[in-house]
């Protein structure tokens, strides 16, 4: 994105945000966060999580009942949205549908007094980058949905705000149509270098498109971090559960001879990699482990120390082209998801078949452990 971490602006700071409303409904928490300039920020989060009233009261459609919206120094949590140099990208696009393409990107520098040749030239520039100069003329109603998205990007970009928040943008979009999207709003973001800030409930979209993901759980800033932190290192088993999979199991420590290890259910221990300066013996914890950190020994592999290792029956298994997805029944009350990559023939004979007996791998620095 050009420049380090550390010689990048903040260009948005968030502080202490709260909203509530009528008398019980909190929609915001103390959220806190900066915002560094040229990055693609995403609050992600389930509905209700507090993501879009967030991006709101930056936006300045909803004041905060308390804290601050500083935008490059300037607090402005009580300016209404026309005085902030921020605009703001729709799920549902509101386009004119009575103007021309060219007529809804160019509304906004119309009304801000721009002259006729300046609009036509800013427009027909975002047009260009969008690559779709050859609709200008047409009205919405004639045009498809991805085309649609990308004249409401092209509108939203068009007077160079210093930031542009994008609540749900791919929302209406299919499966197919959603991916080819995220990669071509992450190509133009980077070609812009104008922040952005997005909103949305899909963990898949804010991995492949985010710079930093800003994790909200019942209106509180959960966990922020790059998608390759919260991913490997999740602070908590919401983060954990929330992005990606993972086997969550509950038991308690049980130290050995020095060395840490958590007791699952089934009474197996299973050695982990510590982050704490001390636990307590016989502490419950909560165990979260990704299924794809799991491996299924080969058949008739001899396992001398059994370390980490847990033996189960296949009761499940989903074919998805590169890998399987097992279900794996410890015992009656334990259950644990593995995937596993396929590097040769999907005949060949190391891949369990219902009903077999599998040894599972579990490397110690796979285990992440959390109090209850």
């Amino acid at each position: 994105m050009g420049g380090s971490e550390t010689t990048m602006k903040t260009v948005l700071e968030v502080k202490q945000l709260c909203k509530s409303y009528q008398k019980n409904v909190v929609a915001a928490h103390n959220v806190s966060f900066s915002i560094r300039e040229g990055e693609f920020v995403t609050l992600l989060g389930p509905s209700g999580c507090g993501k879009t009233t967030t991006l709101r009261m930056i936006a300045g459609f909803e004041f905060p009942d308390s804290g601050q919206v500083i935008l490059d120094d300037q607090e402005v949590s009580n300016q209404p949205p026309y005085k902030r140099p921020v605009n703001m990208m729709f799920q549902d696009f509101a386009l004119w549908p009575h103007m021309s393409v060219e007529k809804n990107i160019g509304y906004g520098l119309m009304i801000a007094g721009e002259k006729k040749t300046a609009i036509s030239e800013k427009v027909m520039k975002v047009l260009d980058l969008v690559d779709l100069k050859q609709k200008a003329a047409n009205f919405p109603q004639e045009l498809s949905i991805g085309q649609k998205q990308r004249i409401a990007l092209a509108r939203a970009i068009v007077n160079e705000p210093r930031i542009l928040l994008l609540d749900e943008p791919m929302s209406a979009l299919d499966a197919k149509l959603r991916e080819a999207m995220q990669t071509e709003l992450r190509e133009l973001q980077k070609s812009l270098q104008i922040t952005f800030v997005m909103v949305t409930h899909d963990q898949t979209e804010a991995m492949r498109m985010s710079d930093r993901i800003i994790v909200m759980k019942a209106g509180e800033v959960e966990q922020i971090g790059t998608p390759t932190e919260l991913y490997e290192t999740p602070r908590s088993p919401y983060v954990a559960d929330f992005l990606g999979q993972s086997n969550i199991l509950v038991g308690k420590i049980n130290n050995q001879a020095g060395i840490n290890y958590a007791e699952i259910a089934s009474g197996q221990s299973l050695a982990f990699v510590n982050r704490f300066e001390h636990i307590q013996d016989k502490t419950k914890v909560i165990i979260c482990i990704r299924p794809e950190k799991i491996q299924i020994e080969p058949k008739n592999k001899e396992n001398p120390d059994k370390v980490n290792i847990v033996t189960g029956t296949v009761v499940n298994s989903a074919y998805s082209g590169n890998s399987i997805r097992y279900v794996i029944e410890i015992d009656k009350k334990t259950r644990i998801t593995v995937d596993q990559q396929l590097m040769r023939s999907i005949d060949n004979s190391d891949v369990a078949q219902f009903g077999d007996k599998v040894d599972c791998l579990i490397p110690p620095d796979a285990i992440s452990v959390f109090f209850e």
